[in-house]
C-alpha cells in the first residue's frame, strides 16, 4: 500500500512544509534562510541578555579616577539590586535622580544608515545610546546608614566607624566638603572615587533627591572593564573597608 502524506496541522505547520520543500530544491535559498535565523536568533538573545542581565555604558569622565578612565567601557550587572542586594563598595551605575546631570550633549543628526548601526550596537550591548542620562559612582551608604565627613584623621564614617578608602584617587580627600547624613531606606549615598573632581551625592542636597538615589534609579552594578583590552580587569568592592562597619541603628 503506498504511504501517503499526512496534511500538516495548522498554518505553521503548513508554511513550514512549503520551506522545507523550497529549501530542498535551492541551496542557496537554504544557506540564505538558515543565515537569516541565526542572525535573527543571535540578536533575540543579546537583546533579552541586555535588557534583563547585562549591559555596556562607557565612561564619559574622570569622576572615578583612577578606578576608571575617560572612554572605558563597562558592563553592568542588572540583576543588582532588584535580585541581588546593592552593597557599600560597589560601583554603581544609576538614572539621573533629577537635577545631577546640568549639561546635556547636542545630538547630533544621524542618517538612517546611522540610526540602524547604532539600533543594532545598542540591542547587542555594545553601544548605550542613552549613556549620557546615566552616572557611575561607588556606594558609600545604604539605608539606614548614618555617613559622615569627616573624624579627626579626615576619614569618612559610617555608623561610627571610620573607612580608610584605598580606591580614593592619588592626592584626593576624603572629601573638602563636611555632610552628617542619614541615608533613607531603600536609597544610597554616592561618591566619586575621584573625590576632588566628581559631582556626587554631596553637591546636590538641593536636587529633588537630596543627593541620595533610591533604587529605582539604578540601572546596576558596574562588574568589569571590558574595553580597552589594556584596562581589561574585575571591578572591587573592597569589601574588607566596609566589614567592619556595624549595622544602623534603627
Amino acid at each position: 500500500m503506498a504511504r501517503t502524506e499526512r496534511a500538516p496541522r495548522g498554518p505553521f505547520k503548513a508554511f513550514r512544509l512549503r520551506l522545507r520543500k523550497l529549501k530542498s530544491k535551492n541551496i542557496f535559498l537554504a544557506f540564505f534562510l538558515d543565515t537569516i535565523i541565526i542572525i535573527a536568533s543571535a540578536l533575540l538573545i543579546s537583546f533579552l541578555i541586555k535588557t534583563y542581565l547585562l549591559r555596556s555604558f562607557y565612561i564619559p569622565s574622570g569622576s572615578m579616577f583612577d578606578t576608571l578612565q575617560i572612554n572605558d567601557r563597562i558592563v553592568v550587572n542588572e540583576l543588582v539590586p532588584n535580585v541581588v542586594p546593592l552593597e557599600r563598595g560597589d560601583v554603581v551605575v544609576f538614572k539621573d535622580p533629577g537635577g545631577w546631570l546640568s549639561f546635556q550633549p547636542e545630538k547630533k543628526p544621524t542618517t538612517t544608515l546611522g540610526q540602524v548601526s547604532e539600533w543594532l550596537l545598542s540591542v547587542t550591548g555594545l553601544s548605550s545610546p542613552d549613556n549620557d542620562q546615566h552616572l557611575v559612582k561607588r556606594v558609600i551608604g545604604k539605608g539606614g546608614d548614618h555617613v559622615v565627613c569627616c573624624d579627626a584623621k579626615q576619614r569618612i564614617t559610617i555608623n561610627g566607624a571610620p573607612i580608610d578608602e584605598p580606591y580614593v584617587a592619588e592626592g584626593s580627600e576624603a572629601s573638602r566638603t563636611p555632610f552628617d547624613v542619614v541615608v533613607p531606606k531603600g536609597s544610597f549615598w554616592v561618591m566619586g572615587d575621584n573625590r576632588g573632581n566628581s559631582e556626587d551625592s554631596r553637591y546636590h542636597p538641593d536636587a529633588p533627591g537630596k543627593g541620595f538615589v533610591a533604587s529605582k534609579y539604578v540601572v546596576g552594578r558596574a562588574f568589569i572593564i571590558s574595553w580597552p583590552f589594556s584596562h581589561f580587569t574585575w571591578l572591587d568592592n573592597y569589601a574588607d573597608v566596609f566589614k567592619n562597619v556595624p549595622a544602623p541603628k534603627p
